[in-house]
């Protein structure tokens, strides 16, 4: 097909001002220049065919032609010609309307130019110059409660960096965090616009300068499971381009919140210890069950979890053989959990006589990990004490479900390894739909030692709630009221109404009850409003999830601690009775000593939890860590030992 020269040249035309603004400025400098020689010539042929023509304030040609350029530049300088001869005049009104013409399209370039440039800045898609940092990728409820934790985590440096890209608006993004996170310590916080399954983008926020990454689900774990789908492959796409970015090989930690099964088989194929497929939910899950066997350990891994407190660390040190039953009297600072080296991996509550070699790291619940210090010769030496050798019961129990969400089938599937045959499970749920009754109909075949019920019911009325006898249970657990997608603070504000009504019917009943309320909290600022009420347990979902990226961010290694801690078969944290160490009561005993008497049970104290306080949220609900040694306890009846246990009995 022929072109003729005026397409080809309209077509090269288009093809150079689509390189961008320099290429029109060029255009329109070049434009003014041509018409400028354009009209000095027309000026200069006009006096030299005419020599009257001449200004006659004007000695040279000189200076007509400083007389167009001034008229070019700005129109109110052509009162210059007043007194020219009106042919002259001719020119002059050419350069004041060719000035006004090509002067305002500059003016309007350039304009657009410095908004686009703004808008840019504001919309954070310039090149970030940091090093060392922590990389958020993605945005969903949970990134604030991470960068809370971040910023705890980073105290101790003097110069600290959260970098967070995310296809959300910069200004809203900065707008929320400004409102929630006023103080930021030494770290600052910068946010960007962008793709992050972009590997153009990763490398403008310096991705292979990261310290580590998060990278966050874009959906919550309540939306459809197509919507989850789309996040896992995305997720999974940043990942790759993580790794091209880094020439095939990484060396960052990569956090990753991946719902499904089969995208975290795929996230396996990499072979990467660095990268961390996690399922949060799965550890809520997990974690509730635990709950509703032991009051009180949410506010156990509150503190554990969070940088803010307790941590758990992996040491290393000249152990000079000490045996682990000995080890945790060689510490001021710190209780041993176990030990990990790299042929036999972690192993949590070895055998006392287990004695330590050079391999092996200690994983420690410490203050700090500057307080940490191995000592030579033990700090104290326990005193024996009589155990009482009493134990717990494994039963059955009676559980109601308020509400429900996709963490009580992980509840319902975990409790079938804790709780024996004729534990009945009643769920509530305004009108379920087809699709939940599916699922329960699913595990009562599952789960046939179980009797599962499903009663269409609306826990938000009073009358309702009565009609189902709720403390004639052992437990009540309350979730969402709405498997549809809702904002954090709407079923955190279904679940307050809920441990009202509860209260009232309790209130009313004037009879002592042991059930167990365990309520799900999603907004971590909702805490003070839950602990108003009678609840004896709370799991701040979206908090103790952010604890976790948060933690495996700062050390990847101890997801294998969380992989014992939340399976059935490793050992568990419990708040056991003090009745099961204790004959009599009160005893006035130190804490190396209960580190002692637990060790005869093969469990590891931890701390303990005084009964008194359960309700006192200034004093952590009675919960206290990692004790001194030699600091003497009051433990009366009631009371609690914190454990690392194989098991709840």
């Amino acid at each position: 097909m022929a072109f003729s020269r005026k397409d080809k040249l309209k077509y090269r035309f288009e093809r150079y001002l689509n390189k961008g603004g320099s290429s029109i400025f060029m255009s329109l400098f070049v434009v003014f220049m041509v018409l400028f020689i354009l009209i000095i010539g027309i000026r200069f042929l006009m006096l030299q065919s005419n020599p009257d023509l001449a200004h006659p304030d004007h000695g040279s040609f000189w200076d007509d032609i400083w007389a167009t350029w001034l008229q070019l530049t700005d129109p109110g300088n052509m009162n210059q010609d007043n007194a020219a001869p009106s042919w002259l005049k001719i020119t002059t009104i050419l350069s004041g309307v060719v000035g006004v013409i090509i002067l305002s399209m500059l003016i309007a370039f350039i304009t657009t130019t410095l908004e686009n440039v703004f808008y840019n800045f504001r919309k954070g898609r310039g090149k970030v110059i940091e090093e060392e940092h922590t990389l958020i990728l993605g945005w969903n409820e949970r990134v604030v409660d991470i960068i809370r934790e971040l910023i705890i985590a980073n105290e101790s440096e003097k110069y600290a960096s959260v970098v967070i890209l995310s296809n959300e608006d910069k200004e809203e993004m900065d707008d929320l965090i400004a409102k929630r996170l006023p103080d930021t310590k030494t770290t600052r916080i910068v946010t960007t616009t962008g793709d992050y399954a972009n590997i153009n983008e990763l490398k403008r926020v310096n991705i292979t300068g990261a310290k580590s990454v998060i990278l966050l689900a874009n959906c919550s774990e309540s939306s459809s499971h197509a919507d989850k789908l789309g996040s896992d492959v995305l997720a999974v796409k940043s990942i790759m381009a993580i790794i091209s970015c880094q020439d095939g090989t990484n060396d960052i930690p990569i956090i990753a919140e991946i719902f499904t099964e089969e995208k975290r088989e795929i996230i396996s194929f990499f072979k990467d210890d660095n990268i961390i497929a996690l399922d949060s939910w799965d550890i809520m899950g997990k974690l509730l069950v635990q709950t509703s066997l032991t009051s009180g350990l949410e506010m156990v891994y509150n503190e554990m979890l969070s940088f803010d407190g307790c941590e758990v660390y992996f040491y290393e040190d000249k152990w000079n053989g000490v045996k682990f039953g000995d080890l945790p009297y060689h510490f001021k600072d710190g209780v041993p959990l176990g030990v990990y080296n790299e042929e036999d991996g972690l192993r949590l509550r070895p055998e006392e006589d287990y004695q330590l070699v050079k391999e092996d790291q200690v994983i420690i619940l410490a203050e700090d990990d500057s307080t940490i210090n191995f000592e030579s010769s033990p700090i104290i030496k326990p005193v024996e004490l009589k155990l009482s050798g009493k134990k717990l019961e494994q039963r059955s129990k009676n559980i109601l479900i308020l509400g429900w969400h996709n963490v009580a089938e992980i509840f319902i599937r975990e409790s079938a390894d804790y709780l024996t045959a004729g534990t009945k499970v009643k769920i509530l749920f305004n009108e379920p739909s087809d699709e939940l009754k599916s699922k329960v109909n699913q595990m009562k075949k599952a789960y046939t030692d179980f009797e599962i019920e499903l009663v269409n019911s609306d826990p938000l009325k009073l009358e309702n709630l009565q009609e189902v006898d709720p403390f004639a249970n052992d437990n009540i657990i309350i979730l969402s009221q709405n498997t549809e997608e809702l904002s954090a603070d709407k079923i955190d504000s279904d679940t307050l109404i809920i441990l009202l009504l509860l209260r009232n019917i309790k209130n009313e009943s004037g009879i002592e009850v042991t059930t167990n309320i365990i309520t799900q909290v999603l907004n971590s600022e909702n805490q003070e409003i839950i602990t108003q009420t009678d609840v004896d347990d709370f799991i701040i979902s979206n908090k103790l999830i952010t604890m976790i990226l948060a933690q495996l961010s700062e050390e990847p290694l101890i997801k294998a601690l969380y992989d014992d801690l939340f399976s059935e078969d490793g050992s568990e944290i419990y708040v056991k009775p003090a009745d099961l160490y204790f004959s009599e009561f009160p005893q006035t005993v130190r804490f190396g000593d209960l580190i002692g008497l637990a060790g005869k049970r093969e469990e590891v104290c931890l701390g303990i939890r005084k009964g008194a306080m359960s309700k006192d949220s200034d004093s952590n609900f009675g919960v206290r860590l990692n004790l001194p040694k030699d600091e003497k306890v009051k433990i009366e009846e009631g009371d609690f030992l914190v454990v690392l246990s194989e098991d709840e009995l």
